[in-house]
């Protein structure tokens, strides 16, 4: 199963739909479930990240593989990605995806991850980053069933 907690909603149509679509093509692969928590409109970052922290840690169960999207961050290939879901398939049952709010995420929740992921040092709109994990999840499966897609 393949888990992604997110902070703040989708309002847009369009990221919705592009959502729904990868959604739906990941039904063939994995039990995806997409949740969303509040995000905190408090303009103290650090007190931003701390509530923002125990509204993610209320999704997060002890069997969980967390994985941390920053920044800072280990980055991947495409390829790289694949095997590393696909050797954590074998080992664990819930591979956890949290992406922060707009400060980022707090130090206790990145503390909890077994793999901080970094896409790219540049910075991206949460609501298109959603998309692109959706997107590269998506190419990991083809990836790993050899399926024609990810080249």
């Amino acid at each position: 199963m393949i888990k992604i907690i997110a902070v703040g909603q989708i309002k847009e149509k369009y990221w919705k739909e592009a959502i729904e679509e990868y959604k739906k093509r990941l039904k063939k692969y994995t039990t995806l479930e997409l949740i969303e928590v509040k995000d905190e409109e408090v303009k103290e970052e650090e007190k931003n990240k701390k509530i923002e922290a125990e509204r993610i840690k209320k999704n997060i169960q002890e069997k969980d593989y967390i994985i941390t999207l920053e920044i800072e961050g280990k980055e991947l290939s495409s390829i790289e990605l694949a095997k590393k879901i696909n050797d954590l398939q074998i080992e664990t049952s819930n591979i956890t995806f949290i992406i922060g709010g707009s400060y980022g995420l707090s130090e206790e929740i990145k503390n909890l991850a077994k793999l901080n992921l970094s896409f790219s040092k540049m910075t991206f709109p949460h609501q298109l980053f959603r998309v692109i994990l959706l997107e590269q999840i998506y190419r990991s499966y083809k990836i790993i069933n050899n399926e024609s897609y990810h080249k």
